[in-house]
């Protein structure tokens, strides 16, 4: 191949590994060099650096590395660059001016770092930029502001988007997953030419402007902490509700949303009502003698607007018989609530517990108000808690199937639960830990993630479940004195140093994930498995055992694009239970993977053996 001196096309289905040849270009007239969804790894041919001749590059979606800050040199005819989904790094910092015919560049999904240069504004035909999942900061350069921009997860500051607010002619714009705070400038709704805007997950406050005229067709604002009217243009009011969903409190003209009108006379009735919430000094949960004392004591908050719900709990339950017990944990047992109006509701009642002194108490209320105010598809809604001298108790959305451990226990559903739907239930609860771990502030630990603890609705969507062991990760609460969590989930390192922090749910993850996978609870098989990855020899379990034999035998074997992702999924499952928790990704790099296209397989997947999904490396995360 390097005596080739003309390659028009590098495109195969064999999903071929190794490095690229470098000299592709050596004589000179390489035009088109397409190598796209293949295992190549190593560097980018060193003889591109000044191949003249190049019109078309595309070595996306495979696992090339290096410094690419000097990567490339002189290109004056090439039009088109793909390099996304690698593992390249380094800074853009190339002669912008030879890129003139440069209409499409796309480098998302490495590590390419530093801020975007202004030189890039040189490359005067570029139309389409996509920087997204990279580790840039600073902000957009003006000379950028008449493009297609692809900014999502990245590390740009908020002042970004008032800089864009003045780009009049930008026509698509992605800038989810930046962690931005503060309101949306109002500068961004008169951008008359934007097609597209994208501002999802991010921690975006305040209302949208109501003078808002830009002409976009569509727009995401989902997964903020939004409130107060949307804008009364098309693309708010045709918005699907995933495109505002999962915000603080927007409402308006569109589906799924609450019309304003309705929700400030709610507001009004609040604020208007006599009800007070009352504390002493000691809630006592337990010792009858007290009951004289705080007997009339509820705390009700956040929820029960006509008052009563205490009392329609207490009789929809029959005062908790345990005919309408539907679960039961080390802090408490659920039970399914009927209530009058219909809402159907699961109730957790804490067990019998000691005298609470109220500083606990004050602690506890400020836990339960953060994760009340959590918003997320992937995560059962917490509507209030109740304190009573009597019964205490959490109160949830009710959510269908119960938990996976249940269904997956149960044969019939368990065979419903096809492939597509297990790959989908894997992403909905690496999106609900993202959320928690890098969205939320402060920061949720979980500390609990176990197939208990994943509840499954009628479509089998999953929704993570029970922050009865949550704890807000504040700077100085890492070491907790006591171990929490369930056996067979915990990390390892959770044994012997009591520290708790994010690996430590992405070690739990790992565990839901593989028996998701496995349909049983992985048992030995871990601790197993991540030997063969430690040790420079292949153990048995690694080098002899296919994929295919270690997964649920009660479905077929998964073909074709579910191949791919089965695959690519236990590969990044494998990552997450790696025993050093440095070597582990984080939360939001495994839901970032979970939502990119799978990569193509190497070989059938009849023959991949664990050996070859383990990870033998440092995530970086």
């Amino acid at each position: 191949m390097n005596n080739l001196t003309h390659l028009y096309s590098y495109k195969y289905t064999n999903r071929l590994s190794g490095n690229l040849p470098q000299d592709v270009c050596l004589g000179g007239l390489l035009a088109y060099f397409s190598a796209f969804d293949n295992h190549f790894t190593g560097p980018i041919p060193k003889s591109l650096k000044n191949c003249s001749s190049l019109l078309r590059l595309r070595l996306e979606r495979n696992h090339l590395s290096g410094n690419i800050s000097d990567a490339f040199g002189t290109h004056p005819h090439l039009s088109y660059m793909d390099l996304s989904d690698n593992e390249l790094h380094g800074e853009l910092s190339w002669t912008w001016e030879q890129f003139k015919n440069l209409s499409a560049f796309k480098i998302s999904g490495n590590k390419i770092s530093g801020e975007i240069p202004a030189a890039l504004g040189k490359a005067t035909h570029l139309q389409g930029l996509d920087l997204s999942s990279n580790q840039l900061v600073g902000g957009i350069p003006k000379e950028l502001g008449n493009l297609k921009l692809g900014l999502a997860a990245n590390n740009f500051s908020a002042t970004i988007l008032k800089q864009l607010g003045k780009c009049s002619k930008l026509i698509f714009l992605n800038m989810s997953k930046n962690r931005f705070a503060g309101s949306i400038p109002a500068e961004m709704g008169s951008l008359q030419s934007l097609q597209s805007l994208d501002l999802s997950w991010n921690s975006l406050t305040g209302g949208i402007a109501r003078a808002w005229t830009a002409a976009a067709a569509r727009v995401d604002v989902s997964y903020n902490k939004l409130e107060g009217p949307i804008p009364d243009i098309k693309a708010f009011r045709e918005a699907p509700f995933e495109a505002i969903r999962n915000n603080s409190n927007l409402c308006g003209n569109a589906t799924g949303l609450e019309a304003c009108a309705a929700l400030m006379k709610k507001k009004t009735a609040h604020k208007k009502s006599p009800k007070v919430v009352i504390f002493t000094v000691f809630l006592s949960f337990s010792k009858p003698k007290k009951e004289k004392v705080n007997g009339n004591t509820t705390d009700v908050l956040r929820w029960c607007p006509d008052g009563n719900c205490y009392a329609d709990i207490i009789e929809a339950t029959e005062e908790f018989n345990s005919r309408y017990c539907i679960g039961t944990g080390g802090y408490g047992v659920v039970y399914k609530a009927v209530l009058p109006s219909e809402q159907v509701l699961a109730v957790k009642k804490f067990h019998q517990t000691p005298e609470v002194e109220m500083t606990s108490l004050k602690a506890f209320r400020s836990e339960i108000d953060v994760l009340m105010g959590i918003r997320h598809r992937n995560i059962v809604k917490l509507y209030g808690f109740c304190f009573h001298a009597k019964h205490s108790f959490l109160v949830y959305e009710f959510v269908e199937r119960g938990s996976l451990r249940k269904v997956l226990n149960d044969e019939e559903q368990a065979v419903k639960m096809d492939w597509d739907k297990r790959l989908n239930l894997i992403k909905g609860v690496a999106n609900a830990l993202s959320y928690m771990h890098h969205d939320c502030s402060p920061p949720i630990i979980h500390r609990d993630i176990s197939s208990n603890n994943v509840l499954l609705d009628s479509d089998y969507e999953a929704h993570v479940s029970d922050f009865g062991t949550a704890r807000l990760l504040m700077p100085d609460a890492s070491n907790w004195t006591s171990f929490a969590g369930t056996f067979g989930y915990t990390a390892p390192e959770m044994a012997y140093t009591m520290k708790v922090d994010a690996k430590c749910d992405v070690y739990s993850f790992g565990v839901v994930a593989l028996e998701v996978m496995m349909g049983k609870h992985p048992g030995d098989f871990i601790s197993s498995l991540m030997l063969s990855a430690s040790t420079s020899s292949s153990s048995p379990i690694g080098h002899n055992t296919l994929l295919k034999d270690v997964l649920d035998q009660r479905l077929p074997p998964p073909e074709n694009d579910l191949a791919d992702g089965v695959a690519h999924v236990a590969k990044l499952v494998f990552a997450c239970l790696q025993t050093d928790p440095h070597y582990r990704p984080n939360m939001l790099q495994v839901s970032t993977k979970l939502t990119t296209r799978w990569p193509p397989l190497p070989k059938l997947f009849s023959t991949i053996e664990l050996e070859d999904e383990l990870v033998h490396r440092n995530f970086t995360g």
